[in-house]
């Protein structure tokens, strides 16, 4: 019995080796696969705003009359300015864009730099020979701390003709890889390399020499072994490397001997005292069924495999796997609802806020065309592309944003509802300025703001005013934002039902009053669930107008 127990032990100790150090081979793989295409989204980002950027129609006319012998006057180069501004605010990663003219003289910024100073020949001629695809070009050799990429800008207008080129600077945090600290004996290094093999970022501070050797697949590292996995992005030519020890892909490979070795010996004086002292027949079932409930998990019960026994241990065997399976189903079952709830509600009430809004924006926009004519039609477009821009959110930011990004974004839906309205429509902002960068949800405020215009101002024939404020709260470390309005009120008893059904979540029957206010107050008491914040309060005096209240905590967004 010893003899077949280490021919086997040693048999599955190898098949448990191998399949261990491959999962861990895959899992590293997928783990760069992941990595890259996460950069590649930064990359696609980076791509389209400056490819949005050079087939914008006013860019295009400008280097069209550029490359007819003209040159820029004060009024065009401010427009120039304001629409490279404006694309550059677009994404966290761009630092700056420069425009060149076919001859290698800078348009913008405004000043007598040459492209050829500025980037090397190799990679202009690389963007020639694109006709308008974006070259990488990797480090600035002005500054280590930002990369670069030139795109050659082609005239729609002349046949796609050669019309200057469009450089971008890129801030190197963008894509700033994670600094993984596991200790000396298992930590694990990340780099981003740039065509000419040159870091971008690295949380390795040794010499790359021998490090990145074409078709190497491990290296020694201050005595340690690495595996490298190297993944090359199709767009940019950079290419992501992983260092893992491999160290950490025999972790599993020790407990695995250790628990063969156990298992041989406890098999093997089992199988004495059972040849001693129980029948074949009995003994051996039981054995497996009560192994097999024995190494249950917490997280997931093995069921036995059939046997051939008596009717009474088929029996149990056959009642513990339906138990096994019942209860893996209900600790699934369970395990998946309680992850997924929050997020589920959160989003679900996210994506109601949303629709509320862009209907009540696209109505502006209705009105304000009918009104005015289509002449104002470009400067709505514009205001409300700012307005969609928002709502829609950057996946970089999440949720969170600042005091001071939100009322920008209630200035833009100000701006737009005062065309519609006219001067019927006055507001007036007072923010204390140590509360600008407070971190709160996005699209929180806004709610309060768009029901002071649709419920206050809309339906009064003189001059509406919207005042919003912050203040500090009577609780230390806690802000007060209130939203005012001299609309014509509401009634005491539609005021004390609108005030019920948001402590309760609900939602008014009463024109809709309360679908913004209740969404506003579960989404405070959810994104601040670790702390203990007042409902939303709603005060009004019919004649006199509205006041909103909510608190939230000066340093609670995350």
């Amino acid at each position: 019995m010893l003899f077949v127990l280490a021919i086997v032990s040693f048999s599955v100790y190898n098949q448990v080796s191998a399949m261990v150090k491959n999962n861990a081979e895959k899992q590293i793989k997928q783990t760069a696969i992941e990595a890259n295409g996460r950069m590649e989204t930064l990359y696609k980002q980076v791509d389209t705003l400056s490819s949005q950027l050079v087939t914008n129609e006013t860019v295009q006319q400008q280097l069209l009359s550029m490359v007819n012998g003209n040159s820029l006057n004060f009024s065009e180069k401010q427009t120039l300015a304001r629409i490279i501004g404006n694309y550059q605010v677009y994404s966290d990663g761009i630092q700056s864009f420069e425009l060149y003219s076919v001859d290698g003289n800078r348009i913008y910024p405004f000043d007598d730099t040459q492209l050829s100073d500025r980037i090397d020949l190799k990679w202009i001629e690389q963007a020639d020979s694109y006709k308008g695809k974006a070259v990488w070009a990797g480090k600035d050799p002005l500054n280590g701390s930002y990369s670069l990429a030139i795109r050659r800008v082609s005239l729609m207008d002349r046949w796609y003709t050669k019309g200057g080129y469009l450089v971008t600077r890129i801030y190197n945090s963008y894509f700033q890889v994670n600094d993984i600290d596991q200790g000396d004996e298992h930590r694990e290094f990340m780099m981003l390399l740039d065509q000419s093999l040159t870091p971008i970022t690295s949380n390795y501070k040794g010499s790359l020499k021998g490090v990145l050797e074409a078709g190497k697949q491990s290296v020694k590292i201050d005595g340690t072994d690495y595996m490298v996995v190297k993944e090359r992005s199709e767009l940019t030519g950079w290419t992501l490397v992983i260092l893992m020890p491999m160290s950490r892909l025999f972790e599993g490979v020790s407990a695995v001997r250790a628990s063969i070795l156990l298992s041989g010996g406890i098999g093997w004086v089992i199988f004495l005292i059972s040849s001693l002292f129980l029948s074949h027949f009995i003994t051996r079932p039981i054995h497996k069924l009560t192994s097999t409930m024995k190494n249950a998990k917490l997280d997931k019960l093995k069921q036995s495999p059939k046997m051939f026994s008596s009717v009474e241990i088929i029996e149990l065997n056959n009642t513990y796997n339906q138990m096994a399976e019942n209860m893996n189903h209900l600790i699934q079952e369970v395990y998946e609802k309680e992850l997924l709830r929050s997020r589920t509600e959160l989003k679900a009430l996210q994506a109601q806020i949303n629709p509320h809004f862009l209907y009540n924006t696209l109505n502006a926009l209705y009105w304000s065309l009918e009104e005015r004519g289509v002449e104002d039609l470009a400067e709505l477009v514009v205001v409300m592309s700012n307005l969609f821009r928002y709502t829609i959110g950057n996946s970089r930011e999440g949720e969170w944003v600042r005091i001071r990004d939100e009322l920008e974004h209630i200035e833009r839906y100000l701006q737009l509802m005062k065309m519609r309205l006219g001067d019927r429509l006055m507001w007036e902002v007072s923010v204390d300025p140590r509360h600008l960068d407070c971190r709160i949800p996005k699209l929180i405020i806004q709610p309060l703001v768009e029901n002071a215009i649709v419920h206050g101002i809309e339906n009064k024939t003189q001059q509406g005013m919207i005042a919003i404020k912050t203040i500090e709260a009577e609780t230390s470390g806690y802000i007060r934002v209130v939203v005012t309005d001299n609309g014509k009120g509401i009634d005491q008893q539609t005021l004390d039902q609108i005030n019920q059904e948001v402590k309760h979540d609900g939602v008014s029957s009463f024109k809709g009053k309360g679908i913004a206010l209740s969404n506003v107050n579960k989404r405070l008491h959810l994104y601040y669930e670790k702390f203990d914040l007042p409902d939303l309060r709603v005060e009004s005096t019919p004649g006199v107008g509205t006041r909103v209240t909510i608190e939230i905590p000066a340093k609670g967004g995350s």
